[in-house]
């Protein structure tokens, strides 16, 4: 008997995709926000747009981290913006959990539930989001069927 892919599993599949499209070659990263299991708006880890990407120009590191790329998260709510979606009370899955800049983005945006594969650098918005009521839920994967 195969197994039907949960509502989370299946939207980080599809961030999981979305992530194939960054060109930071660092962290692959993809994020997709949903409301009302309808796909709202995408992004993925890359430049600036008009810019050179990682993968033609190399790495900007700053203290560690590339900061030529803006972040999957930062990404799709800023299409979402573009397109005037409105994503309070969304969900947003994403590959990796959000650096801080990210989550305080995620919290004003008005996104109450974020489900993320790896955790990822910053244990501050376990402590912020419990203060916020936003859920952050790590995403148990099941094996992929055949």
């Amino acid at each position: 008997m195969t197994h039907r892919a949960s509502w989370d599993e299946y939207f980080m599949r599809i961030a999981e995709v979305v992530a194939s499209r960054a060109t930071c070659d660092r962290k692959h990263v993809g994020a997709v926000i949903v409301r009302d299991k309808s796909i709202l708006a995408t992004g993925y880890n890359g430049s600036i747009r008009g810019l050179p990407h990682c993968d033609e120009e190399g790495h900007l590191i700053e203290e560690g981290h590339c900061v030529r790329t803006i972040h999957a998260e930062a990404n799709a709510i800023i299409q979402a913006a573009r397109n005037g979606v409105r994503i309070d009370g969304a969900t947003v899955y994403v590959t990796a959990s959000p650096c801080w800049g990210c989550f305080k983005m995620i919290a004003n945006a008005g996104i109450s539930r974020v489900v993320f594969g790896e955790f990822y650098r910053d244990e501050r918005i376990f402590r912020f989001a419990t203060d916020l009521g936003l859920e952050l839920a790590p995403l148990e994967r099941r094996a992929t069927p055949a």
